[in-house]
Parts: structure tokens; sequence; C-alpha cells
């Protein structure tokens, strides 16, 4: 059935959360109907996109990501900020199949309807982001939400990814797991606009205070990602609601600083060029995929590179060609019936 675009444009405009959900599978669909329809309804949501905070929050598991966040979410509907959850679920390798059990860890949050928690499978994609995050992302603010807050399912140097498509992005660490500065990657540091060491309460407070002093240490020893901006680390505790509007104002003295430098809008041009190189890629290999020629010789020189009898690049050469090959047109025979007699 084809979607309603009229229809799903003014409910979006309006807030409704039941059409706002319909409009996401649309997104996340990767049939060709539904994907053209849900590129019509961005084409007229985008003049009514951009204002929102954009806030990505990693961490290791077993960090707290979740309860984090349901404490910063009930904190920001508090103070009157519709706000919005994109909780990417791992996929399995195996089956595809994910959890998506955001809205039991997050329950009060679910309950409350000024929030939305959309649980998505990352489908196995890099750093755990959802395919369609950004057009998601785009449709929550359209629908006029004021934060939207992009939850990932790891760490490491795939999150790049996530840091790519959003305005801050905020490191959950945990004290007191081993060594805390071996256990995270340079490159990664490099990467966050915060930390903030969880649970800090009770018995953990002074293990806290040890690991936020130390990546204190280890972010003076690195470069600024921004001339106008350095990271701070920071100290919460979701259990018992402290440090989380500390790390608010902190979120909100970015968007501050990189606006008045230009630095914001500058990032969000090119995050919007990365986006189209990013989808052009993905389109170029599932239109190499779906090359007839490419379909039927894949197999054939993938076994021979397999067992050794083809070199890696000499297959990949031979698959490109394909693409470089254009079906020729059928000659068509000339109409005798029109001919004079001679």
């Amino acid at each position: 059935m084809t979607p309603d675009i009229e229809a799903s444009v003014t409910g979006l405009l309006t807030g409704n959360h039941r059409i706002l959900a319909k409009t996401i599978t649309l997104i996340e669909s990767s049939l060709p109907d539904h994907q053209a329809a849900s590129q019509a309804i961005l084409e007229r949501l985008l003049p009514h996109t951009g204002g929102a905070v954009r806030l990505g929050i990693t961490g290791v598991p077993g960090v707290g990501k979740s309860c984090f966040i349901e404490a910063l979410g009930l904190m920001l509907l508090d103070k009157g900020l519709k706000t919005a959850i994109l909780a990417i679920d791992p996929s399995s390798t195996r089956s595809g199949g994910s959890i998506l059990a955001d809205k039991t860890r997050m329950g009060r949050l679910a309950a409350d309807t000024r929030a939305f928690i959309r649980p998505s499978p990352s489908g196995g994609t890099l750093g755990g982001v959802a395919r369609k995050t950004r057009e998601t992302m785009l449709v929550c603010e359209a629908a006029g939400f004021d934060v939207i807050i992009v939850e990932t399912v790891g760490i490491g140097q795939s999150e790049m990814t996530v840091a790519s498509m959003v305005d801050f992005f905020l490191v959950l660490i945990l004290a007191g797991a081993g060594d805390e500065l071996q256990g995270i990657k340079k490159g990664f540091l490099e990467l966050a606009d915060a930390l903030a060491v969880t649970k800090a309460d009770g018995d953990n407070i002074t293990r806290a205070g040890i690991a936020q002093r130390d990546y204190q240490t280890a972010l003076h020893l690195l470069r600024p990602a921004s001339p106008n901006w350095s990271p701070p680390v920071l100290m919460c505790s979701a259990k018992e609601r402290s440090g989380i509007e500390e790390i608010w104002s902190i979120v909100l003295k970015h968007r501050e600083v990189m606006t008045a430098s230009g630095e914001r809008d500058a990032n969000r041009r090119r995050q919007a060029l990365a986006w189209m190189w990013s989808l052009l890629e993905e389109g170029l290999r599932d239109r190499f995929d779906r090359h007839p020629e490419v379909r039927n010789q894949l197999p054939r020189l993938a076994r021979e590179v397999e067992e050794g009898r083809l070199p890696p690049t000499a297959a990949a050469c031979q698959l490109l060609s394909y693409l470089d090959r254009k079906t020729k047109p059928a000659i068509k025979k000339p109409d005798e019936s029109n001919k004079l007699p001679s």
C-alpha cells in the first residue's frame, strides 16, 4: 500500500507520535516504493528541521547508558523540552534479529507521552548506528522535538559514525573496572566533546574521582578537535540523579560557543556532505550487487580467489569492468512494408 505523503507530512508537523513511528518504519524499509515515499516526505519536511539539539551518547557495555539517558530525559521533560531517544540495538550477525528492549530499560521515560523512544536494530552497520538514523533524526526534528539523543551500541573507533551526525558527543566511562586509560583508544578520546564518569555514588565515589583526574590528564595531552572547545570530564550518578544537570549545562554551553564561532553551522554542512557520500557509496554497492553479470560471475571469482587461483586484485578489476559494459540496443530492421516497388 502506497503511503499518503500529504497525510504523513501533516501528521508529523503536528507532532503525531503514531504517524512518526509509521514514518520511521517507512524510512527503515528496503522496499523501493517505501524508499521513494520516505524521500518525498523528507524533502517536504526539510525546511522544518535543524532546530534540535543532536546529542550522541556512547560507552562500554555496563556503563549505564540506558539509566543515564532515562535520568537525562526525565530532567529534560521537566524543563519542558520534548525529547526523542533513538536507541540503537545490536543486531545478530547470524539471524539479523535484535532485542529492542530499550523501552523496558527506560520504563519511566517510555511511559511519558512527551517523550518518544525508538529502538532500532543496528543491522550490523559500523558503530552500531542504524542505516537510517540520520533520516530519522530529521523526521523527529520536524515533529517538534527539542532534543534528539542517539544511544549507540558500544565503544571503539567505529563510533566516529555517530560523532559525525550529532552536535555533541558524550562518552560515558565506568570507573573501577580496571585500567581505564589502557582500555580506550586515543582516537576515541579525540571524538568526545565531554566525558562523564558514571555511577559516582556510594563506595564508588573515590574511584570515580580518580578516574576523572586520570582522564583530565589524558585529555590535556591531546589536541582538541575544536580551537574553541576543550572537552571537560564530569562525574554523575543516574541512581542519585546527581551530575545530570551539570552535564546538560555543558551541552548548552558547547552549543552556545560553537554557534557563536560559526563551527556548529560549518560542522552541519560537512555532516550533510558526508551523509551524501555515504548514501552514494551505499547506492553504488547496491547497484553493483544487483548487476546481472556481477551476480552471475561473483561466485566463480570468489571461489577462485579463495582457492588461490586468482589474485584478489584481478577478480576485483574483472567485477568492476562489468559496470562499464553497456547493453547494446537491439538493431531495428527497416520496415519493408512502406517501401515503394522499384
